[in-house]
């Protein structure tokens, strides 16, 4: 129902699918909602298909939108990311408070975020960068929220994002990450490690379908049974559920009339570029990033068809064994998938001052969210033990299950390799494991080589201090 003059707990500008979704959220939950949208139709249209769902209270205008909202005023902008936020935003400046809050529940890049933050502090006004995820069903029936910014903020905007959040256990996916771009930044995150899911779990059915000759629906049955072990998520649920579609127009099965071009809207590459600033290696990501821009890199893979590959020739005499294996590499790799993702996470708090708990954040993704799973609740638990864990990966409780797997990991990445069949995910995870438990790397001759070349100095293994060898001279060792 509608309810122009009742004061609104909280606005939403922006009704696309995700605004709409979000305002419905609240409303069913007993917020009276403010809605606005630049074009008004698109309010209007709102009212006729879901005013009764609970209290709106619609505007055409800005200035009246904002004069709806009781004090202090709290406003949702879902708009398109970039430029169409700023615009809005700079609107809402002119029209608001001290003490008001501004909430960017769109996927933003965190450093905007924290620039619109300490622009509008200097306005007296609250920015909260924060993160949603779970799509348009999430929106509407509980996604899992990461709100940033300032406690204060969050004392006004928490109980409604928790009230309207999914909930596991009774949980809240919701809660206050931390200050300044805290929020996005965590989203993003959640998103590279999206991309690293999906990726690890294209490769584990792109092995099945060249090594068995297995057709989609029988692999639909493979991911099936998977969801109901460890490797249960939503990721590996749908994963069934499009291997088991058929294509209405040609009869086939819906993967094989889809192009295989991945496309990608930019999280993941900031994920990889925030990495390489932070200096943490998150290759599981890199890769998967990569493998999207690779996919759509079609002048190079026409090119490339023509290249020899002298591949060997599939001759499995075990099928559930291999399915096993193959099972293992999954679950192996994308542990080392999100404990690089944490490591980024811990990196950016330590970076920024933000004071993450990666407990809390592996809670809150246990529901609503893309990347939910089973296992999440196997992670918070591993921060209850050590909140300060340097490497998820070597919390006992993974550190036993990627070893039960090891053996199948080394397998599956050896006969990916001796087939032909691209396993970049997979292996450059293996590859980060063995690096990661190695007593010794060799980059002790890269620093050589660097000293050489540039006088860049060296650590050494048996004593103190930063050292230079004279190479182009008596290769006399000196201090730096």
């Amino acid at each position: 129902m509608t309810g122009s003059s009742t004061a609104a707990h909280i606005g939403v500008t922006g009704l696309g699918v995700m605004g709409r979704n979000l305002a419905r959220n609240l409303a069913r939950h007993g917020y009276t909602v403010a809605v606005h949208n630049r074009t008004y139709a698109r309010t209007q249209q709102l009212m006729e298909d879901h005013g009764d769902e609970g209290t709106f209270v619609p505007s055409e205008s800005t200035a009246d939108f904002v004069a709806s909202l009781a004090t202090p005023r709290t406003v949702v902008v879902m708009v398109k990311a970039g430029g169409p936020t700023d615009a809005v935003i700079e609107e809402l400046v002119g029209l608001l408070e001290p003490g008001d809050i501004v909430v960017d529940a769109g996927n933003a890049h965190f450093p905007d975020t924290m620039r619109r933050e300490a622009a509008l502090r200097e306005h007296g006004l609250h920015f909260v960068g924060c993160g949603v995820s779970g799509g348009e069903e999430g929106a509407l029936n509980g996604p899992s929220i990461m709100p940033g910014g300032s406690a204060q903020s969050y004392a006004t905007l928490g109980p409604m994002l928790e009230a309207i959040s999914a909930h596991v256990d009774g949980v809240p996916c919701c809660t206050h990450v931390g200050p300044g771009g805290a929020g996005h930044f965590v989203k993003m995150v959640h998103n590279g490690i999206e991309y690293a899911d999906m990726q690890l779990i294209a490769e584990a059915y792109d092995l099945m379908r060249h090594a068995l000759g297995a057709t989609p629906s029988e692999l639909a049955q493979v991911f099936a049974e998977w969801n109901a072990g460890d490797l249960e998520s939503y990721l590996i649920e749908i994963t069934a559920k499009v291997l088991e579609h058929t294509d209405p127009v040609t009869g086939s099965a819906f993967v094989d009339v889809v192009a295989d071009r991945a496309e990608q809207k930019g999280t993941g590459r900031w994920t990889v570029q925030s990495a390489l600033d932070l200096g943490v290696p998150v290759t599981g990501i890199a890769e998967a990033t990569f493998a999207r821009a690779l996919s759509g890199s079609v002048p190079q893979r026409t090119a490339g068809q023509a290249l020899p590959g002298h591949a060997a020739r599939w001759d499995v005499t075990d099928r559930e064994a291999f399915i096993t294996d193959v099972r293992k590499a999954l679950y192996a790799s994308k542990v080392v998938a999100y404990s690089q993702g944490f490591d980024q996470i811990a990196a950016a708090s330590a970076e920024y001052g933000w004071d993450i708990d990666r407990g809390a954040m592996a809670r809150i993704w246990r529901g609503g969210c893309i990347i939910r799973a089973k296992f999440l609740d196997r992670i918070t638990q591993a921060y209850e033990r050590t909140p300060d864990l340097p490497l998820l990966i070597a919390d006992p409780y993974f550190a036993d299950a990627v070893g039960d797997g090891l053996d199948a990991w080394r397998r599956i990445v050896g006969l990916a390799a001796a087939h032909g069949v691209p396993t970049p995910a997979f292996a450059s995870s293996l590859a980060y494991y063995d690096a990661i438990r190695a007593e010794r790397l060799p980059a002790n001759l890269i620093q050589g080589l660097r000293d050489y070349f540039g006088a860049h100095t060296y650590h050494r293994t048996d004593t103190d201090g930063v050292f230079h060898t004279d190479w182009s001279g008596d290769h006399v060792e000196h201090d730096a």
